[in-house]
């Protein structure tokens, strides 16, 4: 048995999200990904998990799950996503990948097999007990916003346009109250599923990235980078929210401590989109970022 680790780049405009996902027969509507096909009556989504874990299939043979570290949402980017699967090879059979196949192989079969818009950046033989999950000790985030009364054009699906002038400086000053363990129950969404909603980030902080481009000029780039052991649903896109508030004068910079304390959805700022949002690095206790 040998256990594989991917570390997978991908663009989440056409995705509903990383995790496989199905719809019951007679669902009201199909969310606008679409599904790839039909199986048992059920539309299957176009998820990043389930684009990978078909490649995977095809190339070492195997009904193999691929399991992912980070839950991203419809619309939400990665850089290095970090997923694993275990395979079994039997050579008599012409099932599996044997290590003597090499990872630099695997990498190129599935990247021939995989769309577009998903780029598998590296292979690795791994521990048998590796879990993409449970390993994991700490991840980054960045969520970038393009702030000025011209659109974006080539990256509009990787930024988030907004017409308001920013105070990077402010915003900066209240990213910081974020640092450290709070309760987070004022910055997730209803329905999150976790028992608790404390979490842990060690590092927010929002500094100025660039200036417009050449059909862009008058335009600025912000960008919020954020890292932690864990986040609650749509968390990162709410603290950017509020942030974003912050910076057009909206919430005071010093009332960050506050809306913690208070666990009062409503008083923070509103969840931004899924574009800007982007899932930088991961790392494990080899200290590596994938």
């Amino acid at each position: 048995m040998i256990r594989y680790r991917l570390t997978i780049a991908y663009d989440g405009s056409s995705f509903h999200g990383w995790q496989k996902q199905e719809l019951e027969p007679g669902a009201p509507s199909i969310p606008a990904s679409g599904p790839l096909y039909e199986r048992n009556g059920r539309a299957i989504l176009r998820t990043v998990q389930e684009v990978v874990e078909q490649a995977v299939r095809q190339v070492v043979r195997e009904q193999v799950q691929v399991q992912g570290a980070s839950r991203t949402d419809a619309g939400v980017h990665a850089r290095a996503q970090v997923c694993a699967f275990t395979s079994n090879p039997q050579p008599a059979r012409g099932v599996g990948w044997p290590a003597e196949r090499g990872t630099d192989t695997l990498l190129r079969a599935l990247n021939s097999r995989l769309p577009e818009d998903v780029l598998v950046r590296r292979v690795e033989i791994v521990e048998p007990s590796f879990d993409p999950i449970g390993d994991c000790e700490e991840k980054g985030y960045d969520y970038t916003f393009h702030v000025g009364q011209t659109r974006p054009l080539w990256d509009r699906d990787f930024v988030f346009h907004t017409w308001h002038e920013l105070d990077a400086s402010r915003m900066q000053r209240a990213a910081a109250c974020f640092v450290g363990e709070h309760d987070f129950s004022a910055f997730c969404a209803a329905g999150h599923g976790r028992q608790s909603t404390v979490r842990t980030v060690t590092q927010c902080e929002v500094r100025e990235v660039a200036t417009g481009d050449d059909l862009t000029p008058r335009t600025r780039r912000l960008r919020l980078s954020i890292a932690g052991t864990g986040f609650l649903y749509n968390m990162v896109r709410i603290i950017a929210g509020t942030l974003h508030e912050v910076g057009r004068g909206k919430i005071p910079a010093d009332a960050i401590p506050g809306i913690l304390a208070s666990g009062d959805r409503a008083r923070a700022g509103p969840t931004l989109p899924p574009e800007g949002l982007c899932l930088s690095w991961i790392r494990y206790p080899d200290g590596r970022l994938a």
